[in-house]
């Protein structure tokens, strides 16, 4: 997720007020093309959220999960196809029969709050809408898979600059079976470690093609693409990942680890000829690492090189914790030997300049080939490859 410059941040003290659920009064700044995630996040906790809409958020941020990205509800989602997860495919979520969706609940209030107002309102509530559609925003569950079925959310937005704690609005329901919202709750991670905290965020890594899609799809394509074109190749993979700290603010979400592995795929030359007709092949591929995962051993069987020969001495490696930016390349190389003598086919790695860079560099074949299995400590992760 986003990285943001740390800073020092006041103390927040403020009253902590509990007032029963009602729709506002009408205000004049409701509705705002360009609401910042705060206003998002006042906006959810003033509608009657129950159980019902729990489940929709519970759905589409365990589909999200299930498809390699965060635990994260877009509201162009949100708004179009109820209960659809980020990498979910167009309208496979359609069947999701919610009686009363978050989004119907968020017209309505929008649509009360311009009722009052003389002219223009209907208008400016669709144009709300519509750019909650275009835009990036998003809620982010973190260990919504924790979640006991009923305990309604805390509501909070990213701060931005590093903060680790904010305040946000606690939705509860009384005895009485109204709904009641305590405003100025302190919130920090292990809050949302205790009970259901939605965070308002920005997605920032629906682009990318997590390990679960790209095993998918290169599985679909090739259901033998994992398999070596000759018996004296071998295939490496890496078939475990460990995170040892977290990248970024909580309130950003996920570490989102950019794994891209540059090499001779499959050398085999036996000819000046055939070496100058080498081109390096990219491997590319993003895995998103949750908060809860921090220290475990995640194993993945991510498919790196098809074809591994021992005619390959280097292969360029390089691992990111993606935060954006303009886009550089590193220039690097990939080494091969011919006839005794060491070659190197040159390429350009793609990264953004403001991207964590946790490891680059070289790796020598003979480092995977000591054993069948090998584990290194690469910045702050460490990764385990196999050759089979």
């Amino acid at each position: 997720m986003k990285k943001y410059l740390t800073v020092c941040l006041a103390v927040l003290v403020a009253l902590t007020a509990c007032r029963e659920f009602e729709t506002p009064a009408p205000e004049s700044t409701i509705i705002d093309n360009h609401a910042p995630l705060s206003e998002v996040a006042r906006i959810l906790s003033s509608l009657p959220i129950g159980e019902g809409q729990m489940k929709e958020v519970r759905d589409a941020v365990g589909a999200s999960s299930g498809n390699g990205y965060d635990e994260e509800y877009m509201m162009r989602d949100l708004l179009r196809v109820p209960g659809a997860g980020v990498g979910d495919p167009s309208g496979k979520a359609a069947a999701n029969n919610y009686e009363k969706p978050l989004r119907e609940l968020i017209t309505e209030y929008l649509e009360a709050q311009a009722a009052s107002r003389a002219e223009g309102g209907a208008d400016d509530v669709q144009a709300w809408l519509d750019s909650m559609e275009e835009s990036d925003i998003q809620i982010y569950w973190p260990y919504s898979a924790d979640w006991d079925g009923s305990t309604l959310p805390v509501i909070t937005w990213d701060p931005g600059y590093g903060a680790d704690s904010n305040y946000g609005y606690e939705l509860e329901r009384g005895s009485d079976g109204r709904l009641n919202v305590r405003d100025s709750v302190v919130v920090t991670e292990a809050l949302a470690s205790s009970r259901p905290v939605w965070v308002i965020n920005r997605n920032d890594d629906s682009a990318f093609t997590p390990l679960d899609l790209y095993a998918r799809s290169r599985s679909a394509a090739s259901p033998s693409a994992a398999k070596a074109s000759s018996p004296s190749m071998r295939t490496l993979y890496i078939k475990s990942f460990k995170m040892l700290r977290n990248y970024d603010s909580w309130f950003g979400g996920a570490s989102e680890f950019r794994i891209q592995c540059g090499a001779a795929n499959g050398f085999k030359a036996s000819t000046e000829a055939e070496l100058k007709n080498y081109k390096p092949s990219i491997t590319d591929f993003t895995l998103v690492v949750k908060r809860g995962q921090l220290g475990q051993e995640l194993q993945l069987d991510a498919l790196m090189m098809t074809d591994f020969s021992s005619a390959m001495e280097k292969m360029a490696f390089l691992v990111t914790e993606d935060d954006g930016g303009t886009r550089t390349n590193w220039k690097c190389s990939a080494v091969v030997k011919y006839n005794s003598r060491s070659y190197g086919f040159e390429m350009d790695i793609p990264y953004n300049e403001k991207d964590d860079i946790v490891w680059r560099g070289q790796l020598a074949s003979t480092f995977f080939q000591s054993e069948d299995t090998v584990s290194g400590r690469f910045g702050d992760v460490v990764i385990t490859f196999a050759l089979e």
